[in-house]
């Protein structure tokens, strides 16, 4: 009998998606992003993307050896944390500090939490945030000597600096890329590719990065002063981490609601946290803090949007009725 029965404990849904694969998956999504990037900014950007993947990888394995785990780094997460705070960098950040993020995301972030699937927050923002409080000059330095690091010279301030001092911008280059920022905020059009393949494969859906995108423009068509200046609120999408931070760090399966109603909430609370911190505050960007912050409401989220088990309600009414 126990060759055609196997008895387990729950949950008995079988898929042939790992989270090694799902991880694959990312990878070869942010694979255009960080080609552009490398192009768009040259050696320096690959020397980034290097070593904040192997800071990483490397601070994983290190941890898992002192606390004797089982290691983990072939699960590829390490990979994608490592790959996504590199994108998050700008080309002139000393390589040390890169180091320091990566660190600083798998070990505080990641580990001390229990791992994978365990932190409260996305370990690659969290480490980006950590580097904009302790490296702030390095960490918003676009223009300074940056001409001997950039392929074709875009020594420009950054598209939503230009905007918040009240200058135009080109939206085209901002499609293309064309223009000062992080390694791989750049270029929409690299960005919406990998974002399609995930999509295709199945490892996002469209409901945080619809209603993250959709809350935001509202937001900014309501309070941004521009009213429905399309190239403006064009502009505001296309610059910055917005893209970067819809597609692929908000969709994280760790730190986003499970539920369907719970995610739309999410990118909504997303959406309106990025056009708060643009209108209203010190700095341009406010993507990576609009994302932390709802990562930290996600508990509140899914507690009033977990479907109510069968039963529970007639419960509640039979006990009320004894009453």
């Amino acid at each position: 009998m126990s060759d055609l029965y196997h008895v387990s404990s729950s949950p008995h849904v079988r898929s042939k998606d790992t989270t090694g694969r799902i991880m694959l998956y990312v990878v070869i999504a942010l694979l255009p992003t960080s080609l552009f990037g490398i192009y768009n900014f040259g050696y320096r950007a690959l020397i980034l993307i290097l070593v904040t993947i192997a800071s990483c990888v490397a601070s994983e394995w290190v941890y898992n050896k002192i606390v004797h785990k089982k290691q983990t780094i072939s699960d590829m997460s390490a990979v994608v944390t490592g790959l996504l705070l590199a994108l998050n960098l700008p080309p002139t950040l000393p390589w040390w500090e890169a180091v320091l993020g990566g660190v600083f995301a798998i070990i505080v972030v990641k580990c001390l939490f229990g791992g994978l699937g365990q932190n409260f927050m996305n370990p690659a923002l969290g480490a980006r945030c950590f580097l904009l409080i302790a490296f702030a000059a390095d960490m918003t330095k676009f223009t300074d000597d940056m001409s001997q690091y950039l392929a074709d010279g875009y020594t420009s301030a950054t598209p939503l600096a230009v905007l918040r001092s009240g200058g135009a911008v080109n939206t085209m280059d901002m499609l293309i890329g064309r223009t000062g920022g992080t390694i791989g905020e750049t270029s929409a059009i690299a960005i919406l590719i990998g974002a399609i393949f995930l999509i295709l494969m199945g490892v996002i859906d469209l409901r945080i990065p619809a209603s993250y995108i959709v809350s935001f423009v509202v937001f900014m068509l309501l309070f941004s002063g521009h009213g429905f200046d399309g190239n403006y609120i064009t502009a505001q999408l296309c610059g910055g981490g917005l893209m970067l931070g819809a597609f692929f760090m908000a969709t994280d399966y760790v730190t986003s609601p499970i539920t369907p109603r719970g995610q739309i909430i999410f990118g909504i609370c997303c959406g309106i946290l990025t056009g708060l911190f643009r209108c209203f505050g010190a700095n341009a960007e406010g993507v990576s803090f609009a994302i932390i912050l709802s990562n930290l409401l996600v508990p509140i989220i899914e507690k009033y949007t977990v479907p109510t088990a069968f039963g529970v309600v007639k419960e509640k009414k039979a006990k009320g009725e004894g009453k």
